[in-house]
């Protein structure tokens, strides 16, 4: 009970201090921290499937890429849509993507999956890059708004929702238990009566509307975009290294190592020009984590329960006893 009130008081603490850091930093570190945030929420749902439902996605700039360049078109000079309106139909946009994409190659496993998903990615860079309404190889620009509170509460916003979101749905819900369940063990989940293809698809479309959001207010904080700067294989990476180095599965996990990489990139920026060093950073992220935190930073503060059983006996065991109660 000390630990969760610990804890709680912690999350007050940082959201308070999050609210204020406007008024207590100038413009280049508020600008650093809105870069933060967004990886943090990138990173949270790139979790949702990769790490609470075990299916690597190596193409996940793909939507990041659709909610930005639904934004993009929309605030142009053809449509003048207001931006606040631009986000819910890249998110539906990004929506019909991923149950397009998501219900054939979920049905693949492993590298299989890894390698489709990174296709479709790389499919819709070469698509953004030769098509005239995304603006080729030129980009296109959007309408300047220069005001740096205005994006970082929008990321904050953003990512707050995001991670009260995956607490609801992955940590405190029976979706959770069912995504948990197939990422254990989808054969023994599929035995119990749970329907892990619909499941499958459902997490897959959550991580990327999530995905779109951000993109969305990417494109409008920069004011250019590109295919190679949201549909990039190094926006993927990254999300892959900061979960890693967080904690897979966890919930405070991408935010520990989405933050803590993101400084890192800055500050390897702001001391010597160029972010080449920072791919050295990664690969040297994953080795140390691979060998030294298996379970990530957040798993140093994770609670031993002292039970050798999976998370699967847990799951079934809750499923099993809510269907024996009379609940479906």
């Amino acid at each position: 009970m000390k630990n969760r009130w610990a804890g709680l008081l912690l999350l007050v603490g940082i959201l308070v201090v999050l609210a204020l850091l406007p008024v207590l930093v100038n413009n280049y570190w508020l600008r650093v921290a809105t870069g933060a945030l967004m990886w943090a929420g990138l990173a949270c749902s790139w979790n949702m499937l990769g790490g609470y439902a075990g299916y690597i996605n190596f193409g996940h700039s793909a939507f990041f890429g659709i909610g930005a360049y639904a934004t993009a078109i929309l605030m142009g000079a053809d449509f003048a849509v207001p931006f606040l309106a631009t986000i819910p139909i890249g998110m539906i946009v990004t929506a019909l993507f991923a149950v397009v994409i998501g219900a054939p190659t979920l049905r693949l496993r492993g590298a299989y999956f890894a390698i489709a998903t990174w296709a479709f990615a790389e499919v819709l860079m070469q698509f953004a890059t030769v098509v005239d309404f995304t603006g080729g190889t030129g980009g296109i620009g959007l309408p300047p708004f220069l005001n740096e509170r205005f994006f970082y509460f929008a990321m904050f916003a953003a990512a707050v929702l995001t991670y009260f979101l995956t607490w609801l749905l992955f940590e405190r819900s029976r979706f959770g238990l069912k995504v948990k369940a197939l990422r254990d063990h989808e054969p023994a989940a599929e035995a119990m009566g749970i329907n892990t293809s619909l499941v499958k698809l459902q997490t897959f479309v959550l991580s990327a509307v999530v995905a779109s959001v951000f993109g969305s207010i990417f494109a409008y904080w920069v004011t250019f975009i590109n295919p190679k700067s949201v549909f990039g294989g190094d926006i993927t990476d990254q999300m892959v290294v900061m979960v890693l180095l967080g904690g897979l599965g966890s919930l405070w996990g991408p935010a520990i190592g989405g933050v803590a990489l993101f400084f890192v990139n800055r500050l390897i920026w702001m001391y010597y020009g160029d972010t080449a060093f920072y791919i050295a950073i990664l690969g040297a992220a994953i080795i140390l984590v691979v060998l030294f935190l298996p379970n990530g930073i957040a798993g140093l503060f994770a609670r031993r329960s002292g039970k050798s059983g999976s998370v699967l006996d847990t799951v079934l065991g809750r499923l099993l006893g809510s269907r024996q109660g009379g609940r479906s």
